[in-house]
């Protein structure tokens, strides 16, 4: 056991697969929590494991609909994965730089009813509706981050306190014109864009089956493809992580340190802009009023599980994405509320978040076994010392 643990914490404290490490460590520890919950419950973990997959189009389901099948599971799990890789995106942006953007929400519901508004009622022909559908995205979510940006850089307001004050005029302010101007008359949710408009190909028929083809999980991968450049291979990506380090050296060598964090908000409202149209106009196709998205809470977890890595997103964000999308399969399945993959998703972020303890706790454990092999060293060193300077009789 104690040889299990020392070899443990070697992979942790390791450089070279410790970030790699750290996520399996925080989603083991997750989904035995989760079993825990589960057998509590009064349900085998296995099949409910089982049933996520299932949901989500990984592995085939005992029977399926009319028009329905797994191909078409696993392409509204794509749909439902691109806006999660890309507010994911956001939030790594914004902590890379040292802040902390949880107004990812806010920017995706304001560029998802701006483009549904101005775009998705227009009559505007695919060829032009869907790439003005991004543009007022990225328009939209980088404006609303210019704002965060210069309110921390101008005034030194915290992003934390400014975000939960914007998600909270821009979730009552769309929510008035949804309700006044924009509403169903039957859901009472704002009117879906029309097909031209909408980032997901509906209805396409593929292997047999109805898929409906997101637009958005090409955006995303390329924006992780992007945005891991930037930060590998550009000095404005090593500014953005040096202010995040140490913003005060970070002024002394010449940075700017307010513009960047300014122009990190940008490119993270960018980015979260494009969440909301891939969302909205995308996944989802409505926006109920007076009602954030819970992906951009979601993201971070996701952003957190992935190490705060472009490319560790995409993978972290397929896992929750599978607890999101097979959630109603599970719980028809084994007669559990669906809000159980809401409690994982929590329970990851729990532990995410709990990365940098581990490390600490790894990186203690090795210095104590440093110390004691250099202890039990010095012992033995001052014994054979003993024995050299011992007279030997006759």
């Amino acid at each position: 056991m104690k040889k299990a643990a020392n070899k443990l914490a070697a992979i942790l404290d390791g450089n070279r697969w410790s970030s790699i490490s750290v996520s399996i460590l925080s989603i083991l520890l997750s989904l035995i929590c989760a079993s825990i919950v589960l057998l509590v419950l009064g349900k085998n973990p296995l099949v409910a494991f089982q049933s996520f997959l299932q949901g989500a189009g990984f592995l085939p389901k005992a029977n399926y609909g009319g028009g329905s099948g797994m191909l078409s599971d696993l392409f509204t799990f794509l749909n439902l994965l691109a806006p999660m890789i890309l507010a994911a995106l956001s939030f790594i942006v914004g902590f890379k730089a040292g802040l902390f953007n949880i107004g990812i929400s806010g920017q995706m519901l304001t560029s998802g009813f701006l483009a549904t508004a101005i775009v998705g009622y227009s009559g505007l022909d695919a060829v032009i509706a869907k790439p003005l559908v991004i543009v007022i995205g990225i328009v939209a979510g980088g404006l609303l981050g210019a704002f965060i940006g210069f309110l921390k850089y101008k005034f030194n307001i915290h992003e934390v306190v400014s975000t939960i004050m914007v998600n909270y005029i821009v979730n009552y302010l769309t929510g008035f014109f949804i309700n006044t101007y924009f509403a169903d008359p039957l859901t009472r949710s704002m009117r879906i864009c029309s097909s031209e408009a909408r980032l997901t190909w509906m209805d396409v028929p593929l292997g047999g089956v109805a898929c409906d083809i997101p637009l958005g999980i090409v955006l995303a991968v390329l924006a992780a493809l992007i945005v891991k450049f930037i930060f590998d291979k550009t000095v404005f990506g090593f500014e953005l992580r040096a202010v995040g380090m140490n913003a005060r050296c970070a002024k002394y060598t010449g940075i700017k340190v307010g513009n960047r964090i300014v122009l990190s908000m940008v490119l993270a409202g960018m980015l979260a802009g494009l969440a909301g149209v891939t969302y909205y106009c995308g996944y989802y196709n409505t926006i109920v009023p007076k009602t954030l998205p819970d992906l951009g809470y979601d993201a971070i977890a996701v952003a957190l599980l992935g190490n705060s890595s472009p490319i560790g997103a995409i993978f972290a964000g397929a896992l929750i994405g599978i607890f999101q999308t097979g959630s109603n399969y599970m719980s028809s399945s084994l007669g559990v509320a669906r809000e159980i993959a809401s409690l994982i998703t929590g329970i990851l972020l729990l532990f995410s978040a709990c990365g940098g303890y581990f490390r600490y706790l790894a990186h203690r454990r090795m210095e104590r076994l440093a110390d004691e092999a250099a202890q039990l060293a010095k012992e033995q060193t001052t014994a054979e010392s003993g024995k050299e300077d011992t007279p030997h009789a006759g």
